[in-house]
């Protein structure tokens, strides 16, 4: 039977963050809220667990969950490659309603669906969020509805739609009035726009300078930046790095990040290796909603 934790209550809200940080170690599934919606969690590296998400949401392995993650370090041991332009945007927007597509570590076990070899990370900008993640590690978290319904705004609303598929709601109260993220692909050369969200379009470009939105003229994208949409730069960091040596920080990264004690650090402030972006942008789009 599920249990559900009234957070505004401090006995309470330690209770809940307790019971759901174990129930995602043992596999099980938690909703929480966060700065755009509710969301429905689950142990990113237990593929069991992720599988019971999808499933209770209704949706099937062709549209991952994304990551959410309670700092940039965790992110880092999860992704390959930010490019030339994901730095900027995580100093910028992150924690909050921002999504990146990256190419993802490959030296981590997990299995979050037809992910075609990339991950789709967001640190969100809610205290509660924030605090269950550097306990747990990396969550794969969705919006807290079955597909095609509305995203759930409080838990209440979540827990009308879920049941005891559920093992703990955290209630936080009503989520924060955002749209949901907006998900920028970072997988190629030029960034990539795959779904307008709370953050504008104008923003974007403020802090990149070029980004191609879909239904541009890939040409008009590649004449802003001076780069066609193929594979994506090595970061500075790659280039520096012998790639062995780079390949085993990483894995030592992310085998850190999946403790409890290595998510707990403070925040540095959480949907085919061969294929082309452009070909993963459409169902990135509806994949990695939030």
């Amino acid at each position: 039977m599920s249990r559900r934790y009234d957070c505004s209550d401090p006995r309470q809200r330690a209770d809940g963050l307790a019971d759901a940080a174990a129930c995602v170690r043992r596999g099980e599934l938690v909703v929480m809220p966060t700065d755009t919606v509710y969301g429905i969690g689950a142990n990113a590296f237990l593929p069991e667990a992720v599988q019971a998400l999808l499933d209770a949401k209704g949706r099937d392995r062709q549209m991952p969950a994304p990551v959410l993650v309670g700092s940039v370090r965790a992110a880092s041991a999860l992704i390959d490659d930010l490019g030339t332009f994901g730095q900027d945007l995580l100093d910028e927007f992150w924690p909050g309603p921002l999504t990146v597509v990256c190419r993802a570590n490959p030296s981590l076990s997990w299995d979050l669906g037809e992910t075609k070899g990339t991950v789709a990370v967001r640190m969100p900008l809610h205290d509660l969020a924030l605090e269950l993640l550097r306990d747990t590690g990396p969550m794969a978290v969705s919006s807290a509805n079955l597909t095609g319904g509305a995203p759930a705004r409080t838990a209440a609303e979540a827990e009308e739609a879920f049941g005891d598929a559920i093992a703990v709601y955290l209630d936080g109260g009503v989520s924060g009035d955002l749209p949901p993220s907006t998900i920028v692909d970072l997988t190629g050369t030029v960034p990539r726009l795959l779904r307008a969200g709370a953050i504008p379009e104008k923003k974007l470009k403020d802090v990149l300078g070029v980004l191609v939105v879909d239904g541009e003229d890939e040409a008009e994208g590649e004449a802003e930046g001076g780069a066609e949409h193929a594979e994506h730069a090595e970061s500075a960091e790659s280039v520096e790095k012998p790639e062995e040596a780079q390949s085993a920080a990483k894995a030592e990264d992310a085998a850190g990040v999946q403790e409890p004690a290595e998510a707990k650090e403070p925040a540095e402030t959480e949907e085919s290796p061969q294929a082309p972006a452009a070909e993963q942008a459409g169902g990135q789009k509806d994949a990695h909603a939030e």
